[in-house]
């Protein structure tokens, strides 16, 4: 066996388990969720079950469904590009001004969301934001006159609740990307007469794109589909696709319909990602 052959029979051996493993537990499941969402009643039912297509027709002939995604996406978008205001400049200044033991501790403090249960730092902003909660009585501790302050159940947030919970994501692939720059490439830039502003737009940001899209892409798929914050932190105005899917599962017991909406959905995000990948392809930002 040539050095070579022993070289990608070593890859193959430390790289086949893991996925090996990845395809056995993303793909079983959503095999399973497949054949579920052809069925025409719950497996959870104990009567024979035929094939058919009127789960996904339902999402077409149900009026509801198509504002619940288009309130999804909305949900989506504006959660990613707050994620990209509030993280972006925070991942520049570890990557590029920020030196030494500071920026572990600030790396401490992005991570340290992880270390909690996503219920209880949900629960948490139900305590800041409700009427009575420590925003309210910290702006009446100011103003004593002020109208009561209550944003529990609304739109703002559920975007707050899951900024807050998405927003690590954006800082650390914006980081690596940031990282990765060489600042000889920005000292060139100043040393052609180049502004501040400049080196940002011309060199800066397009080479950390690629960071960006990565950070959208890992906060955006899952927040379409979240249902925890909408219903904790939006309640009833916080319905989302993600909330009827997760019903269809616990509450009523509809699998099939819920399968099969699950999977629309997943068909949409890929639809939305085949329209972007062409524009951002063209632009260099996926080779």
């Amino acid at each position: 066996m040539s050095p070579r052959q022993r070289q990608k029979w070593a890859i193959f051996g430390l790289t086949g388990p893991a996925y090996a493993w990845l395809a056995v537990t993303i793909f079983l499941p959503l095999s399973a969720m497949l054949y579920c969402s052809v069925l025409d009643v719950s497996p959870l039912v104990p009567r024979p079950a035929s094939f058919t297509l009127a789960n996904y027709a339902a999402f077409f002939q149900k009026s509801f469904y198509l504002p619940l995604t288009w309130w999804s996406i909305l949900l989506g978008f504006w959660t990613t590009l707050f994620c990209f205001l509030v993280g972006y400049p925070a991942a520049y200044a570890l990557a590029k001004r920020v030196k030494g033991r500071w920026r572990e501790a600030l790396f401490l403090l992005i991570v340290l969301p992880f270390w909690s249960n996503a219920l209880v730092r949900i629960f948490s902003w139900t305590m800041v934001l409700r009427q009575g909660g420590f925003l309210d009585m910290a702006l009446h501790s100011v103003f004593p006159d002020a109208p009561a302050f209550n944003l529990l159940f609304t739109y703002p947030a559920v975007v707050i609740g899951l900024v807050h919970s998405y927003l690590p994501y954006m800082i650390l692939t914006c980081y690596v990307s940031l990282q990765a720059i060489d600042d000889s490439l920005m000292e060139a830039a100043r040393s052609l007469g180049a502004e501040n502003t400049t080196v940002f737009r011309r060199v800066v940001f397009p080479l950390s794109l690629p960071g960006v899209i990565s950070g959208a892409v890992l906060i955006f798929v899952p927040v379409i589909g979240s249902f925890m914050e909408p219903r904790i932190l939006g309640g009833a105005k916080g319905a989302t696709l993600g909330m009827n899917i997760e019903e269809q599962f616990t509450v009523t017991a509809n699998w099939p319909l819920g399968a099969a909406l699950s999977f629309t959905m997943l068909a949409i995000v890929l639809v939305i990602f085949a329209v972007l990948y062409p524009i951002l392809k063209r632009r260099g930002v996926w080779a």
